[in-house]
């Protein structure tokens, strides 16, 4: 095999298209596939900087692209973001994946884009392990969020284009021969934990660099993209200080500034004063119904639902709400955000087209009602394939109907006049079209919830089931292990509850950590914007046994008990208790009982969600929420998991569908003792 890398071409959109589809564990997965005319848009729609392609004997083998922004991030200045890396699995044993992404780097070196980031699945060790011995580093979260994935940057770029005007001709003469970022870096571990270390107050990462007998050392702001100081070892054992070169940008850091908020009815609604984000609370529902993001004043620039950045914004009040400037060179962009009646009132005035617009409906619960009148439970997957990937793939609505989003204390409404696309069934993509006053309007009806959802054929036959008690019979065997920090055995009767590798480690979905079948760990908010909620990937913390059926961990003041009655009708009980801690980036932090049930790859799933029942199969969905969830187990029993009677509206359940199996995370705000009721029935219980 003869493998060339070159740039894009015209043309090649097909191949790519071919190649994402033919391999399903490819990084940008759409449900259904994509076509070559969603490549080209997706392409275009994320300003691409630079899009490598692998081609043996005119077939692609392989791509690598660098994005400005990739719908659910946005790159700061300096950055560009790696996504749509992917080799063929007959040429990934070889050096392709290696050469992939040295060229690109290279390119960027060349280019003056000096940082590059990237995501990665932590489970995928082999993906995991290459970018760290390539010089990636954690700047920030360490574990993967709702998306499955964590962040890591490279500094290399930065740090060589900082230091060349003084490292000498002996050490460039030996940066030259190098031909692998990995025999660049000095080794790193594989942890999942930050590289961060704060010097002086600022964040910084290190780095070692081997040119031959030279050694390069180096310390980089994170905060600034910016090296602070380098230095150079000679083989002879001395060591000289490097002057430094500032890059040829700068970056704009967070304000911190406070949000605009005002309120009208029962809605409260904040806009983040660095990149004018739209929230809007609403009574009865835990976190933010609806999140809307800024286009900016640039058709081609950087957005993300996940992540915004700092802009240069005038922000001032109007009745109602706030009216939002932003000016780019010539161009103008100004947004008169308000609230009037329920009705969520966002009107856009600019001198030329500006970005796009990303809008999160945060109901977690409820019933999606589609355009063609269709209803659907709330959740990933259901209904409308999930396009965050590709959002070219994401569905277009027809002007002249109305989406709507029903929730138990909520309901949202979005009457569809201008382009609409569905990236899935609770975020979209807004387009701005001119009025003839020149004015851009875009409307979102939030009001209390009117009346439940009506059920379907299938919930109506759900509810007509009988609720059995726990089953009896047969003795109930629980065991924990302090060393897998969790529930490693549970048994009833014949009946096994849980699946658990221990004792030895194993990935599980997006957790390459998996070692017992019930845990609990602490998480970002579940409504988190740009992480949500996490996979329970267990800390380094060691957890201490406080009895046989609890547990404790000192680090994190964070303890769980279970109550398991000898009388087998009776449910287990399992109290999980978290301190709140006062940090800013731990506010309104989870704690998570998280449960892998022994259930079989494809299962049953009945659930209640917003008080409507629903009977699904768990390889229809990829994530969903519950106020009360029932998993058929593989022996046909049922399991059955519920928040104690009286806990309220905010003690929710996630279940994710996952190659590994079902994952059930109970997840309750942290701060407070939390009480879940977990039993086993020979029929659903919902």
């Amino acid at each position: 095999m003869s493998v060339t890398i070159r740039h894009y071409q015209v043309g090649d959109a097909q191949g790519i298209a071919e190649l994402f589809n033919r391999h399903h564990d490819n990084p940008n997965p759409v449900a259904g596939g994509i076509t070559p005319g969603e490549v080209v848009r997706e392409l275009a729609d994320r300003d691409t900087a630079a899009f490598l392609v692998a081609v043996d004997d005119g077939r692609v083998v392989g791509t690598f692209g660098l994005f400005n922004s990739t719908g659910r991030r946005s790159a700061r200045a300096g950055e560009l973001i790696a996504d749509m890396f992917f080799v063929a699995p007959a040429y990934r044993n070889g050096v392709l994946t290696g050469r992939l992404f040295t060229e690109a780097v290279e390119w960027m070196m060349r280019s003056g884009c000096l940082v590059l980031r990237l995501t990665v699945n932590p489970a995928n060790t082999v993906a995991f392990r290459l970018y760290r011995r390539v010089g990636c580093v954690s700047v920030g979260r360490t574990t993967p969020g709702e998306d499955g994935n964590v962040e890591l940057h490279n500094y290399i770029p930065l740090v060589l284009r900082s230091v060349a005007a003084d490292l000498g001709d002996e050490a460039r003469s030996a940066l030259r021969e190098v031909t692998s970022f990995a025999t660049l870096v000095a080794a790193r571990d594989d942890d999942l934990r930050s590289d961060v270390r704060l010097a002086d107050g600022a964040r910084t990462v290190h780095y070692r660099l081997l040119l031959g007998d030279f050694r390069l050392t180096a310390s980089v702001d994170v905060d600034r993209g910016a090296v602070r100081e380098a230095a150079v070892g000679h083989p002879d054992g001395t060591t000289r200080p490097l002057r430094l070169t500032e890059p040829p940008y700068r970056v704009r850091a967070p304000r911190r500034a406070a949000p605009h908020r005002f309120a009208a009815g029962g809605a409260v609604c904040d806009v983040d004063g660095d990149d004018a984000t739209v929230r809007v609370w609403h009574e009865g529902h835990h976190g933010p119904v609806f999140t809307s993001t800024w286009p900016g004043c640039q058709a081609n620039g950087p957005s993300g639902w996940r992540e915004g950045e700092p802009r240069d914004l005038d922000i001032v009040r109007v009745a109602g709400g706030v009216r939002i400037t932003e000016r780019c060179g010539e161009d103008e962009v100004v947004g008169t955000i308000t609230l009037d009646g329920g009705v969520l009132r966002q009107d856009f005035a600019f001198t030329t087209p500006p970005g796009r617009i990303f809008q999160t409906v945060g109901l977690r619960q409820g019933v999606f009602v589609h355009a063609d009148g269709r209803r659907h439970p709330l959740g990933l997957g259901i209904g409308v394939r999930d396009a965050s990937e590709v959002v070219a793939a994401s569905e277009s609505v027809p002007a002249g109907g109305e989406l709507a989003w029903l929730g138990s204390s909520t309901e949202i409404r979005m009457p569809v006049s201008e382009p609409v696309r569905l990236v899935h069934s609770a975020l979209v993509e807004r387009g701005l079209e001119r009025g003839a006053d020149g004015v851009a309007r875009l409307r979102t009806v939030l009001r209390p919830a009117t009346a439940p959802a009506a059920p379907t054929a299938a919930t109506a036959a759900t509810r007509a089931a009988l609720r059995t008690p726990p089953r009896a019979g047969g003795p109930r065997r629980l065991e924990l292990d302090a060393a897998a920090a969790g529930v490693t055995r549970w048994t009833e009767g014949a009946t096994k509850v849980l699946r658990s590798p221990h004792p030895r480690a194993r990935s599980f979905g997006c957790n390459p950590l998996w070692s017992a079948g019930m845990w609990v760990t602490r998480e970002k908010q579940r409504y988190h914007r740009s992480a949500g909620l996490g996979w329970g990937v267990r800390s380094a913390a060691e957890w201490e046994e406080k009895h046989p059926l609890a547990l404790y961990c000192p680090h994190a003041r964070t303890g769980w008990e279970i109550t398991a009655p000898g009388d087998t009708t009776e449910p287990l009980r399992v109290d999980v208790w978290t301190p709140r801690v006062e940090d800013e980036d731990e506010e309104g932090a989870e704690a998570v009982l998280w449960i892998t049930p022994n259930t079989p790859r494809k299962t049953a799933v009945v659930l209640e969600s917003a008080g409507t029942r629903w009977a699904l199969a768990s390889t229809g969905f990829r994530q969903v929420w519950a106020t009360t969830a029932v998993v058929r187990l593989s022996d046909g029993s049922w399991l059955d998991c519920r928040p104690s009677p009286g806990s309220g509206g905010e003690r929710e359940i996630a279940l994710r569908s996952t190659p590994s199996g079902l994952l059930i995370g109970c997840v309750s705000p942290a701060g407070r003792r939390n009480t879940w009721r977990l039993s086993v029935h020979d029929e659903p219980t919902v």
